[in-house]
């Protein structure tokens, strides 16, 4: 590729690695840790693609989008940022950026992104032009739990941003507690249909022709949110069916929550299909904490930073206390989270959290058990390939960053070594038997997995 690409910021060892890459792959690079630099540059008219993060010394990254739009509308903006919420997304995409890139980013990623923006650029009719910008990019307040820097939660995060003024209805499916209601209401204080009502419909309000009426009248313009609608009899589906129907010009959006796979209660007789296409414009799936182990922490220390503005002591985690946190399932999802670190940031017996402060509160709750999130009898292949479908799903029909083989294989090499070498009791030479592979390769992936053998348990 060539051109010229501005860099900025503030993390010298990131416009290094950007520098060296861009470089070698035939780019011009100007790098810089100032934002009033980089603005600079751009009303001199240098460059081709811009590269920012946002929290600057001197400076909010996106905050200068709206500006860089105002002078060069043809300039595509790549942001990338270490704030890994849905709001860095969603502003993200409100202020025009060409794309969005959570850290850490992946290189070849990031590369093959701004190669697409830089060739796009030379065709400025195929990116929306903004001819005039009044306004910076509404101020939010980022307090809500959703939190992730896992593949998973910001290829979902950016799957939001994308249809959030859009009039495809939403389907979003996921587990009890992992944050429905929360992107529903997400998606609707930050779509162009803020100002409008957001109304939650159970199925006792679709009983009746008056309780459709109502619903009608409530929404307006703004956006219906349908709970849990797999729990729908067939009579409220028919109601729902022709309500939806009926709907004029100034329809509300629709958004669906389900905890279970509706195309599974179609073949079952027991959902109707007409129904599901009406509400499955675009599907979110949300994952469940167990599949986002990485992010169990940084939720965690979002949840202890609340509690602590709430009036609760400063808390902080010990690394006992980390270890089992990430060692439990969270059958309860992130709400279950929630609402330990919020007992944890009253009952805890010092300003570190421990292990057994940790244990109190979870021994009054469910039990770290393995869910298995599919049919009972279900085959391992079976299983892997609805996750490895779900993955692909999360990326609304574009495709995953590359080298999606290695990443797969890393992730299940890694469980799979961890739970052989848990169940032979650290014995690696044993380990390296059960799985049928030679002990020095057993340790090189230890190594290069870092995997930590800790855990041990006698051997029946």
């Amino acid at each position: 590729m060539d051109g010229t690409v501005l860099v900025a910021d503030d993390d010298r060892t990131i416009r290094t690695v950007l520098t060296q890459a861009l470089t070698r792959a035939g780019c011009k690079v100007h790098a810089t840790s100032s934002l009033m630099t980089l603005q600079r540059w751009v009303e001199e008219g240098k460059g081709d693609l811009v590269i920012t993060d946002v929290i600057m010394p001197d400076g909010n990254g996106i905050e200068q989008l709206p500006r860089i739009s105002q002078l060069r509308p043809e300039l595509p903006v790549i942001v990338i940022s270490a704030q890994n919420t849905i709001m860095t997304a969603i502003q993200a995409t409100e202020a025009d950026a060409w794309d969005y890139l959570p850290k850490p980013f992946d290189l070849p990623d990031l590369m093959k992104r701004a190669a697409k923006a830089l060739e796009t650029r030379r065709k400025p009719a195929s990116r929306p032009v903004v001819t005039s910008i009044t306004q910076p990019p509404r101020e939010v307040v980022d307090d809500l739990p959703l939190v992730g820097r896992t593949t998973a939660m910001q290829s979902l995060y950016r799957l939001v941003a994308r249809v959030m003024n859009t009039d495809l209805p939403v389907l979003i499916t996921g587990e009890s507690g992992t944050g429905k209601s929360l992107i529903a209401k997400a998606i609707h204080d930050f779509s162009d249909r803020r100002e409008q009502p957001f109304v939650v419909a159970q199925a006792a309000d679709l009983a009746t022709p008056e309780g459709i009426a109502s619903l009608k009248t409530r929404a307006r313009s703004g956006t219906l949110v349908l709970d849990e609608v797999a729990d729908y009899d067939e009579e409220t589906q028919a109601s729902l069916v022709r309500m939806i129907d009926g709907f004029g010009e100034s329809a509300p959006r629709l958004m669906a929550t389900s905890q279970v796979d509706l195309t599974r209660r179609i073949e079952d007789g027991q959902f109707r299909q007409a129904l599901y296409y009406r509400l499955g414009g675009v599907t979110i799936p949300v994952p469940p904490l167990r599949e986002r182990v990485e992010d169990i922490l940084l939720l965690a220390e979002h949840f202890l930073g609340r509690a602590s503005r709430d009036g609760a002591p400063p808390r902080n985690l010990s690394p006992e206390a980390k270890e089992l946190m990430r060692a439990y399932s969270w059958p309860g999802n992130v709400r279950q989270l929630e609402n330990t670190i919020r007992r944890l940031s009253v009952t805890a017996s010092g300003d570190d959290i421990s292990r057994a402060d940790v244990e109190l509160v979870l021994g009054n709750q469910p039990a770290a058990e393995p869910a298995r999130g599919g049919p009972e009898g279900e085959k391992l292949s079976a299983s892997v390939a609805r996750h490895l479908q779900r993955y692909f799903d999360l990326h609304g029909g574009a495709l995953p960053p590359p080298g999606v083989y290695q990443r797969i294989l890393r992730e299940i090499e890694a469980p799979l070594l961890e739970i052989a070498l848990d169940a032979t009791g650290g014995n690696q030479a044993r380990c390296a038997d059960l799985l049928g592979i030679n002990r020095n390769t057993l340790r090189k992936k230890i190594t290069d997995l870092d995997i930590r053998v800790t855990r041990r348990r006698k051997l029946m």
